[in-house]
């Protein structure tokens, strides 16, 4: 089996779009958290902060279980979603949710800082002409921030790429189903396919790399034309 086999470009597919679907879904939210926090200093925005931090922290397993405890079929929103006939466990959306829930704290953490990199007098400078926090956002914090953000999105779908852990127990390991790369690595691992399992692994570094190595030219691309 090589790594041209149409379940290996499957497992690519799956996880190219679960990755691409996490890093959109956490962007959006990424960057409210971070613009309603930074350089917000009081123990509820402190609170908040480590919360959005945590899935950084806990093991994967961890994030799992408390997925599955509020989508599963007798979680706390799982039974209403049943209800309306949508199920997310053992579904390529359960993986989504997985990846988006793993990756949102590098996302927030590159887009908090680099929004905080901000100069504020600039920012309070908009709104003194009438600007509103929108307008402030949209015209002067994201286009100045836009390099960290940008490197966060790349780290985030990156990291989505290799999500095992957490997407193992809320959307299983079904091929041509819910199996990504990571997992696919896992089974053929498992099966003792070790020259299968060594081809994922290439498969995988590759697409990484060149993730980070075009991320990188394109930033440095930018900087120099701006």
């Amino acid at each position: 089996m090589g790594v041209l086999d149409i379940s290996v470009l499957g497992a690519l597919g799956l996880s190219l779009r679960v990755a691409g679907l996490a890093t959109l879904i956490s962007c959006v939210a990424a960057m409210f958290m971070a613009w309603l926090l930074a350089r917000k200093k009081s123990p509820l925005p402190t609170f908040l902060d480590a919360a959005c931090t945590l899935p950084l922290v806990l093991p994967p397993t961890v994030l799992g279980y408390y997925l599955i405890l509020l989508v599963g079929r007798r979680g706390l929103i799982g039974k209403w979603l049943n209800d309306v006939g949508i199920t997310l466990i053992f579904s390529w959306q359960g993986a989504v949710i997985a990846a988006t829930i793993v990756v949102f704290p590098l996302l927030y953490k590159s887009v908090r800082a680099a929004l905080e990199q901000v100069n504020p007098h600039l920012e309070n400078a908009a709104r003194t002409l009438g600007a509103s926090e929108w307008r402030v956002f949209v015209s002067i914090s994201l286009p100045l921030a836009w390099k960290g953000i940008f490197a966060g999105l790349i780290l985030a779908f990156a990291r989505g790429m290799g999500e095992f852990g957490a997407t193992l127990m809320i959307a299983g390991n079904i091929p041509g189903k819910t199996q990504t790369l990571a997992l696919a690595i896992y089974d053929a691992f498992q099966a003792g396919n070790d020259l299968l399992a060594a081809q994922l692994v290439t498969l995988t570094s590759c697409v990484c790399v060149f993730l980070l190595m075009a991320a990188e030219a394109f930033t440095t691309q930018k900087g120099r034309n701006s």
